[in-house]
């Protein structure tokens, strides 16, 4: 099975602009996650950029860049028009890996891209179990899946509402066990991608400001395993970012 992994890097987080660039002990962050990536077995690593610094840098380290406009309004979008410069052939897999995941295990890449080459799902993406402290954090996103592990839907409050348990105040008990952290990395192939990037944002998705459920609006069928390998989380914040450095000591 061969897959690509595509990596969008754009210039102006919010919180920590310039974040690709930001340097942990000599590195910068899109290398670190660039790494993953190789390691996954992927058979070609790009990364999708809106700056030409980044592009730059990122050649430096020996990657491939493709530079797309700074207009696109999502990582989703960038990586689309990216695989469209390059020809990218329709049933191509396509792992979207983020550019602020630099904990991200290869065999977390390599999962999702094995799971998108299958038959029966449009997009492979994975969860976690939830700590308690954040069952009602709105950053931290959550799923709830069926039996085979389609994803039913995705919230940033606490689902499912444990009705009986949150009424007394009681948050950390005996269904805990259920909940999962939707970890933000995708795979599908082209077609699905080029699809989905041209349909309409839903209700839902602006309520919730999380792009996959325009996907399930539409009837996509996402599988949400669990990951092989705990995940860790994103650098959004500059607290994430000193946290990773003490990490890396």
């Amino acid at each position: 099975m061969s897959f690509k992994v595509y990596i969008p890097a754009r210039y102006a987080a919010t919180r920590l602009p310039g974040k690709p660039l930001l340097e942990i002990h000599g590195k910068p962050l899109i290398q670190y996650v660039y790494e993953r990536a190789l390691a996954s077995g992927a058979a070609e690593v790009v990364i999708a950029t809106d700056d030409e610094r980044i592009a730059a840098v990122a050649r430096g380290f020996g990657a491939t860049a493709c530079m797309t406009s700074p207009e696109l309004p999502s990582g989703s979008d960038r990586i689309a028009a990216a695989a469209r410069q390059r020809g990218e052939a329709e049933d191509q897999v396509i792992v979207n890996l983020q550019g602020d995941e630099p904990r991200m295990p290869a065999v977390v890449i390599g999962q999702v891209a094995a799971l998108a080459a299958g038959a029966g799902c449009d997009i492979a993406t994975v969860c976690e179990p939830l700590q308690a402290a954040q069952l009602f954090d709105p950053n931290v996103v959550k799923v709830v899946r069926d039996h085979s592990q389609r994803a039913l839907y995705f919230s940033r409050a606490p689902i499912p509402w444990s009705r009986d348990e949150f009424a007394s105040g009681q948050h950390t008990t005996a269904h805990l066990a259920l909940y999962r952290r939707h970890v933000g990395i995708y795979a599908y192939r082209v077609g699905f991608l080029t699809r989905f990037v041209a349909a309409p944002p839903g209700e839902l998705e602006r309520i919730e400001s999380l792009e996959q459920l325009r996907a399930l609006g539409f009837g996509a069928r996402i599988v949400a395993a669990d990951a092989l390998a705990p995940c860790g989380v994103g650098v959004d914040t500059p607290a994430d970012l000193e946290r990773l450095r003490q990490d890396h000591h």
